[in-house]
């Protein structure tokens, strides 16, 4: 609710995306299917009440504290909400890195003991990147962010972060910051040793029941979508156009549904995008 996209043009100019979510639903995202519900003994789950997509530019100049999102009977527990999310590296300095899963099989006791100790980033497994890596983070997923990253991430539109160890930082005082331990280790799934970046099947580089997403270098004008579906474009290099609003770099456009000029197309050679979308 804190951060709302402001729609920049057009007739719809100055509605907020929940506006668009509860007013203009079926125009702006056609027919969007729930995701099915994990227990097989429940009916499927309604569409939530807020659009169920967060993506964001993260852009860490140090490492961030190590955190993970709670699965869904994890997060009924403590009263917050589950967080599955993917981060596409748009830019890296040389030798960034990312913290995601554990470096070898630990115990919760013994995860415990070392943050006690100080000695919790022994156990994280960390994976040198590069521009055009991508990583899966599932709930239960524990992870941080190293200094030096320029980050896409697409996510499930929740909030619920559990910080689990800060490398032993303090403020200016002498305090460290705020961490919620117990809950992380109920959440962290200690059975998550050595996860792997994605590995891309042609341009689809994840597709889960909550989004899809996709890597196009474009090279002529290509339909974003099919009629009646929506897509939301992330201009990485050069600028691309849809019915005449431009994208440069780091920008983001929402294709509606109902557009009848879907064409998107390259602006600049060497114009690449990321297309992310909800599966039908």
């Amino acid at each position: 609710e804190e951060a709302q996209s402001v729609v920049a043009s057009g007739p719809l100019k100055g509605k907020t995306l929940h506006e668009l979510w509860t007013d203009y639903r079926e125009q702006v995202f056609g027919q969007i299917s729930a995701p099915p519900d994990r227990d097989p003994g429940r009916e499927s789950r309604s569409l939530p009440n807020r659009f169920p997509l967060l993506i964001k530019l993260l852009d860490a100049r140090e490492k961030l504290s190590l955190q993970v999102h709670p699965p869904t009977e994890v997060a009924a527990r403590f009263g917050g909400e589950p967080k599955t999310e993917f981060w596409y590296v748009a830019g890296a300095d040389p030798g960034a890195e990312l913290y995601v899963g554990l470096r070898a099989k630990t115990t919760v006791d013994e995860f415990r003991r070392a943050l006690d100790a100080g000695t919790a980033a022994d156990h994280l497994h960390i994976l040198r990147v590069k521009a055009g890596d991508g990583m899966f983070l599932p709930s239960g997923r524990f992870h941080a962010i190293g200094g030096g990253n320029l980050l896409v991430e697409v996510q499930q539109n929740s909030d619920t972060t559990y910080r689990v160890f800060d490398w032993n930082r303090v403020d200016d005082s002498g305090k460290p910051r705020q961490l919620h331990v117990e809950q992380a280790l109920a959440s962290i799934d200690f059975s998550d040793v050595r996860p792997d970046l994605v590995q891309p099947d042609g341009e689809t580089l994840v597709r889960h029941e909550l989004f899809e997403v996709q890597k196009w270098d474009l090279r002529r004008a290509r339909e974003i979508a099919a009629p009646g579906q929506f897509a939301i474009v992330c201009c990485l290099t050069g600028g691309a156009s849809c019915a005449g609003t431009a994208i440069g770099p780091g920008e983001f456009m929402l294709v509606p549904a109902s557009l009848a000029d879907r064409q998107v197309d390259q602006l600049t050679s060497g114009t690449s995008i990321l297309r992310i979308t909800i599966p039908v």
